[in-house]
């Protein structure tokens, strides 16, 4: 079972475990939270027989009471199957760590009735075999959370089966709503419109001759360029930041034409700069069957670009 990457995640309370059990899931990785350190062994050779998984990440930490003490028993029952872990172990200065409990106004396991201090110095002392056996240990006193998410990937990204930052683009038309989940909105209603041309009304951005029609527009091509240089600027800023997915929506009336070629010669600039892109034509087709001409939606909050013609495009 070498081919599989086995994470343990642990470390003192308030260090951040949340945050990497997160940041690996967006990675790729498989994770289960506060596992009983008994059950390890067990989930394992769950893997093992299945051979599902390949990138497998566990939360185990003080949470799990007099279970916990079992973890020393669990990871030796491991190496003696010939199962290979790491450990990462997240811990911070006591300043920091006790001043975030006040800020979430959680209390310490340790500590339900008392003093944070004294369950945070109870952790470190019970947590010390652990550390000593951890391979990474991160400590978060000055990291932010996308300090902290940028760690972890470089410590993990390189096996994941997810390596960059994965960029959804979709093409939508406002008549039917802004996509929910748009970072970034490109209006590109002030294109001109293959609506208006009968042999391409029928037809979508997918098809050669829209395409063509589009692409001819000086208008369109200093757009792109412009589009473009704002894209491609900010996509290694957002890795930078961790993000685990970027999605930028183009929107023309209907969804049909405009907005389906832009997205298209967006995708392909984004996959020349080797970043995963998945392609979404949302209104495609939809128009067709509806009676009279579709209200117009106004340019949502943020979104980059003009007027619009009333006809899907």
């Amino acid at each position: 079972m070498q081919d599989v990457r086995f994470v343990i995640i642990t470390g003192l309370s308030g260090a951040g475990k949340t945050q990497a059990v997160r940041s690996l899931e967006d990675m790729g990785y498989f994770c289960v939270d506060n596992l009983p350190p008994t059950l390890i062994p067990k989930f394992a050779e769950l893997v093992r027989e299945s051979g599902g998984f390949r990138h497998i990440a566990l939360v185990v930490d003080i949470r799990g009471g007099d279970f916990f003490d079992s973890a020393i028993e669990a990871l030796e029952e491991l190496e003696r199957s010939g199962f290979a872990y790491q450990i990462l172990f997240l811990e911070a200065s006591d300043e920091v760590l006790v001043a975030r409990f006040k800020e979430t106004r959680r209390r310490h396991p340790l500590a339900p009735q008392g003093r944070v201090e004294a369950g945070l110095a109870e952790e470190r002392r019970r947590l010390e075999w652990l550390r000593g056996k951890a391979h990474h240990i991160v400590d978060t006193t000055n990291l932010s959370p996308q300090e902290l998410r940028r760690r972890i990937a470089e410590l993990f990204s390189g096996e994941a089966p997810v390596g960059r930052m994965i960029v959804n683009l979709v093409s939508f038309g406002f008549k039917y709503g802004v996509p929910r989940d748009a970072d970034l909105v490109l209006d590109v209603r002030f294109l001109p419109n293959p609506h208006y041309v009968p042999s391409l009304k029928p037809l979508t951005g997918n098809d050669r001759a829209v395409r063509e029609y589009v692409l001819k527009w000086p208008v369109t091509r200093k757009f792109l360029a412009k589009a473009w240089s704002l894209v491609g600027f900010l996509l290694p800023q957002y890795v930078n930041e961790g993000k685990p997915q970027l999605t930028i929506a183009v929107g023309c009336t209907g969804g049909q034409h405009r907005s389906v070629v832009v997205a298209n010669q967006l995708a392909e600039r984004v996959r020349a700069e080797r970043y995963p892109v998945l392609v979404e034509h949302r209104d495609v087709g939809r128009w067709r069957g509806e009676a009279g001409k579709g209200a117009e939606a106004p340019v949502a909050p943020g979104a980059i670009g003009g007027q619009a013609p009333e006809e899907p495009g």
